[in-house]
């Protein structure tokens, strides 16, 4: 009788578990986290350079109107293998090598040399574009304010964990920004589409990252002001 009763205790805490992490996974909450989760990926900082220049090169009217579609896609691939293909091979190689712990970059010691590699690579991208003038300024400006956004990201991380999601879509709003004030597009809809992403980006990293309040937003001003520093320097 007494092995009976602990065998039904046993399956009752079984059957309760099995709907509390029912409810759990279904609950209000894990959507939001999942949905946290999906726009971090989707937005994360380094396919932010990708999504500015893919704007610029497809969509907006004038800057890259003269170029062939074999030109624009000739671009667009120069700021992936730059600005994502390379930083991202950086970070799996120190992972093989073990200078750092996690691709996920979740330690300010583990972001120090990722922001030096990808800091390099930034600047390659800005001068290959820089040298030929071909291409319009606004380009190599933007391509600057990213390699300022990551210096400024380094030098920030020595004395706190700098959100980079934040500066990533700091940067993009900045140069959407930037577009806006330089008059050669209507921006009303992709400014609006920009502060939405940034709020959305900025809103799931304070949900599910360890990121406090004033990382965010310190991010958020860095990736700002170095795309406006970049345009006085360039434009």
């Amino acid at each position: 009788m007494i092995a009976d009763n602990t065998q039904h205790t046993t399956d009752d805490r079984q059957q309760t578990t099995a709907i509390n992490s029912t409810l759990v996974v279904g609950s209000p909450w894990s959507v939001v986290k999942i949905l946290a989760h999906l726009f971090s990926y989707l937005f994360h900082p380094i396919f932010i350079p990708l999504y500015a220049v893919a704007f610029l090169v497809f969509i907006h009217p004038s800057y890259f109107s003269g170029f062939s579609m074999a030109a624009k896609k000739q671009t667009l691939l120069i700021v992936f293998i730059n600005a994502v293909a390379f930083p991202i091979l950086a970070v799996v190689l120190l992972k093989a090598v073990g200078f750092i712990q996690s691709i996920f970059l979740k330690t300010q010691k583990d972001r120090i040399i990722p922001y030096m590699a990808c800091g390099i690579f930034f600047f390659w991208a800005y001068l290959v574009f820089k040298n030929q003038t071909n291409y319009p300024l606004i380009l190599s400006s933007f391509l600057l304010g990213v390699f300022l956004a990551s210096s400024a990201a380094l030098l920030a991380n020595i004395y706190f964990k700098i959100s980079m999601h934040a500066t990533g879509v700091g940067g993009l709003l900045g140069i959407f920004l930037l577009i806006m004030k330089s008059n050669t597009m209507l921006m009303t809809w992709p400014l609006c589409i920009a502060i939405a992403i940034t709020g959305l980006v900025c809103t799931a990293r304070l949900l599910i990252s360890d990121h406090s309040t004033k990382e965010i937003y310190i991010g958020l001003i860095a990736g700002l002001l170095s795309q406006f520093v970049a345009a006085i320097v360039v434009l």
